[in-house]
């Protein structure tokens, strides 16, 4: 959304002699940036319903604002569901998903990242949301979400991404490694070494490397559909 913007800002800035004038002129166009993203949700809220069916048992990963939409567009349908939330370490942000749909009335729980196998047969759909669909139709998004996508794959259960239309990015990655950074220690960076608050120091034995990454990638085999507000795709298309 951000590259959307600063290409308007590059095709447009010269027309605008005036400082005040052209600073106004970027301003109320973020604002329509922004609230068009909000109708973009809604729209993807209204075509992703047809996925939850009634009695259905959802996981989702994370906290993506178009996913909780989605699912309180599926309550105020009359669907009755329940949902898993993975706690989407080391952000917690399941947790601040789980709160938003207990408040909306929606039954959630939060299960650990490590307990998505132990669940997965009581589930019906893995909804996630995502940072970015890439040119091969593979997503990058909350790390976890490629361990999920494994999982639900092995156990036949069918995994869609609901993403704005604006977030398809121009890349092509071929592994887990192939994403730009800003740092030379590919999506990574070292943030444990001193929030292992289950161990003693006495307990701890020797120097150890804590190597925390933030996002993933999750190829396009292991993707069902992606609910978008251009429609609903297939990750090819």
């Amino acid at each position: 959304g951000a590259d959307l913007f600063l290409r308007f800002v590059t095709r447009t800035s010269h027309d605008v002699t005036n400082f005040e004038a052209c600073r106004e002129h970027l301003i109320n166009s973020g604002k329509v940036l922004v609230e068009k993203a909000a109708a973009v949700r809604e729209k993807i809220g209204d075509l992703g319903v047809q996925f939850i069916k009634d009695d259905a048992t959802i996981l989702i990963h994370s906290y993506s604002r178009v996913v909780m939409l989605l699912l309180q567009r599926a309550a105020a349908c009359k669907k009755r569901f329940k949902v898993y939330v993975t706690e989407s370490r080391p952000t917690g942000l399941g947790i601040r998903a789980t709160k938003v749909l207990c408040k909306a009335g929606i039954p959630a729980t939060v299960i650990y990242d490590t307990a998505v196998g132990y669940v997965i047969d009581k589930v019906d759909a893995v909804f996630v949301g995502a940072e970015g669909v890439v040119e091969n139709g593979g997503l990058i998004n909350a790390i976890g979400t490629y361990q999920l996508a494994i999982v639900a794959k092995a156990a036949n259960k069918p995994f869609y991404a609901v993403i704005e239309s604006y977030k398809f990015v121009r890349l092509f990655p071929l592994n887990q490694y192939d994403l730009p950074t800003h740092t030379p220690d590919l999506l990574t960076f070292p943030d444990l070494e001193h929030h292992n608050t289950d161990l003693s120091e006495d307990e701890v034995i020797g120097n150890y490397e804590a190597i925390n990454p933030t996002v993933d990638y999750t190829p396009p085999d292991y993707i069902t559909l992606l609910c978008t507000d251009l429609g609903v795709l297939t990750p090819s298309g």
